[in-house]
């Protein structure tokens, strides 16, 4: 592909160079796309190893070789990393030296299992305007997910607050809990980490409810969605048969055991297919459920295509669930709770369900919904024809994101004029 006319340096900060979950992948997907597009994508994260993707499209990999927080043999020395990276502060200081400031961005993925809250200085130092992608809520929530692990339920109050220091809300100790506040302080109070980014990116409008109050007062909030990578096989010849599965990280806070205890009170075998840290508790749970494991991505498709429908009972906001668009775009309808990012994507009675957040009983009744074959039938081709109106392809999303972009280094240059240049031209002007 041709170079653009004034092609962009970007730099993308993660704390994974390998596509370890949704977050790194559309960050290093942003980067195959941007060097796709002529654009010089450098890639600064704290943890290797560094993806191929990265290494078969040439994009520049900056690998600080540390290991992230959970890695790390040494609790004290993860803490200390979490709290302040060193090394990271040294190496993206003397790389944003380095680049050309008219056309130079930092684009920041997530800091919170690596690279710390001290990437706030280097950035503010270097004077380059600096974006932020909100793909979980570390930046105004200790642990990440306005979500309270003890109770299973959603979090509503103020981060930070004497109430936040009290509640032991962690998926781990207390301590963590208290160790995850004192950071966060540290990023607000003491760094400044918000205020380092004048440009925000959401991804969906229902983020934008959860964070727009915590936001710096003069901050823009931008709305791009995630890319997604779909093949486009045609609507379903048979879209009445097969499971209604659940597929992804079986944690808690994803809502398997909803989803299991909803699918017993219709005597239903609920399919997961995915694994994760509760995953063992829930067979013994429910042993009629039937867990068919880890999947690489081409048996998660099929399943997906062959399912009757998705379910998506996650307990937490979410940030845009891939899951949910993936199975839009092979023609599953997805059935979704309604206290999460992803019934953005589901038009409740038309493309899938909305259920009640929590609701096993809710849950059910929608289940049972779900039986009538032409109901289903429609709501396959509904949601195929809706994705499919308006992919969000790579491309697409590249396109978006350089328009932002853009607007920001616009935007920067007009605020970095000198006041006597101003002067002048508003004189000439007149």
């Amino acid at each position: 592909m041709n170079a653009p006319s004034e092609a962009l340096t970007i730099v993308i900060c993660i704390d994974h160079a390998a596509i370890t979950g949704g977050q790194a992948k559309v960050a290093i997907d942003s980067a195959v796309g941007l060097k796709r597009h002529g654009h010089r994508p450098i890639v600064f994260a704290a943890t290797g190893p560094i993806a191929q993707e990265l290494e078969a499209a040439g994009v520049e990999v900056i690998c600080l070789g540390q290991s992230d927080l959970l890695g790390n043999a040494s609790r004290a020395a993860a803490a200390l990393q979490g709290t302040w990276n060193f090394k990271a502060i040294d190496a993206l200081r003397h790389l944003l030296a380095s680049l050309p400031h008219a056309t130079t961005i930092v684009h920041v993925h997530g800091w919170a299992k690596a690279l710390s809250p001290s990437i706030a200085v280097p950035i503010r130092a270097s004077g380059l305007p600096a974006l932020y992608t909100i793909h979980e809520y570390f930046m105004f929530c200790p642990n990440g997910g306005f979500y309270n692990f003890q109770t299973g339920r959603a979090c509503e109050l103020t981060p930070l607050s004497a109430q936040c220091w009290m509640t032991h809300c962690d998926s781990r100790m207390y301590a963590h809990k208290l160790w995850r506040n004192a950071r966060l302080a540290i990023a607000r109070g003491i760094v400044g980490l918000p205020e380092v980014f004048a440009d925000y990116i959401a991804l969906s409008g229902f983020q934008e409810g959860i964070v727009g109050k915590y936001l710096p007062r003069d901050a823009t909030l931008h709305l791009v969605g995630n890319p997604i990578d779909a093949d486009n096989l045609g609507p379903k010849p048979d879209p009445a048969s097969g499971d209604i599965i659940f597929v992804g990280r079986v944690s808690r806070e994803k809502g398997p055991f909803l989803f299991a205890e909803a699918a017993r009170r219709l005597g239903m075998i609920p399919t997961f297919v995915g694994d994760g840290p509760v995953a063992s508790e829930l067979k013994a749970a429910f042993p009629e459920a039937r867990m068919l494991g880890w999947q690489n991505p081409a048996s998660v498709r099929e399943a997906m295509r062959s399912a009757r429908a998705l379910v998506f009972p996650s307990l937490w906001y979410e940030g845009q669930p891939l899951t949910v668009l993936e199975a839009k775009a092979l023609g599953t309808p997805v059935i979704v709770s309604d206290g999460c990012a992803g019934r953005e994507d589901v038009e409740d009675g038309a493309t899938g369900f909305w259920f009640k957040s929590g609701d096993a009983g809710d849950l059910s009744r929608v289940l049972e919904l779900a039986k009538d074959d032409a109901s289903i039938a429609r709501m396959s081709a509904a949601s195929y024809a809706a994705y499919w109106a308006d992919p969000p392809t790579l491309d697409r999303h590249i396109a978006r994101l350089t328009a932002v972009y853009r607007t920001i280094l616009a935007r920067k240059g007009a605020v970095s004029m000198p006041a006597a240049q101003k002067h002048i031209a508003a004189r000439l002007a007149g």
